[in-house]
């Protein structure tokens, strides 16, 4: 399969009543397992590259050359996708490098300069074929304009799809990034409202707090797009350690190999589950 766009699997997921699983991608091994959690579900799946892992690189480069590769041998439908990018310069490289999708992240400014700002990127990454999600402001458990308690107003979410032509909506209904306990409530009837007044699929970060029935319950109301992150964390982290732990080694491979084992099975399990498969 070729490297996809966003859009169109978000709406063909957003018609069918399911939704696309985005990981992220830190050390390739992380690509790689979700590339072969897609192959083993027959589902397609979002890379994400964030603007955190590109500074723990040094440079957008490498890790996108890497994933864009492992993207591209993968017989799913893969979108390589820049997260939380809040320097325009980032996404002009991403669309240099051929990423298929950008999130512009332009929380933490004004509200007028965002929409402006999010209104440009847009028509940039349209023009080359890219999709663009965005949100008005922080989802929680981030320093900035939202606590984690601030909830997304359907109606400006609308206003804001609509003043910026974005293809996919991050809004903030109760989840929280970072969090290590699956203890997240999310506001399914918040959910319901904004999907009935935005006409582009909506996004849920910080799902690594969020348990599998409240997962499960977001896409019925309307999800279309969730992000994973810490939660696989969590996985790479306990299977390198049991590893290590059982059978002591400086072969790298033995026991980063295992951690990308252990994400494979969750990542494919998740998949699984946001695709109600």
């Amino acid at each position: 399969m070729t490297l996809s766009p966003l859009a169109p699997l978000l709406a063909e997921a957003r018609t069918a009543g399911r939704a696309l699983a985005a990981f992220n991608v830190i050390q390739i091994e992380h690509a790689e397992a979700y590339a072969a959690a897609a192959e083993r579900s027959s589902l397609p799946v979002v890379m994400q590259i964030s603007e955190n892992c590109v500074r723990y690189h040094g440079s957008l480069r490498p890790i996108a050359a890497a994933t864009l590769a492992i993207a591209q041998a993968c017989s799913q439908p893969v979108v390589v996708h820049l997260d939380h990018a809040e320097d325009v310069a980032l996404v002009d490289e991403a669309v240099r490098l051929g990423l298929t999708s950008v999130m512009f992240d332009g929380s933490k400014l004004s509200d007028d300069a965002n929409r402006e700002t999010t209104r440009r990127v847009v028509d940039q990454c349209h023009a080359a074929g890219i999709s663009v999600e965005a949100e008005l402001g922080e989802v929680g458990g981030k320093d900035g304009v939202h606590a984690p308690g601030v909830r997304t107003d359907p109606g400006d979410a609308a206003r804001f799809v609509a003043e910026t032509g974005v293809d996919a909506l991050a809004v903030a209904v109760g989840s929280s990034h970072a969090m290590t306990e699956r203890s997240a409530v999310l506001d399914i009837d918040l959910i319901a409202a904004i999907a009935a007044q935005v006409p582009m699929p909506l996004v849920l970060h910080g799902s690594s707090g969020v348990p599998d029935d409240g997962l499960v319950s977001a896409v019925a109301a309307g999800m279309t797009k969730v992000n994973i992150a810490t939660h696989l964390n969590q996985v790479w982290t306990v299977a390198m350690v049991r590893r290590l732990e059982q059978s002591p080694t400086v072969d790298t491979r033995k026991y980063i190999g295992a951690a990308r084992d252990a994400v494979t099975d969750e990542a494919e399990r998740l998949l699984r589950l946001l695709a109600n498969t």
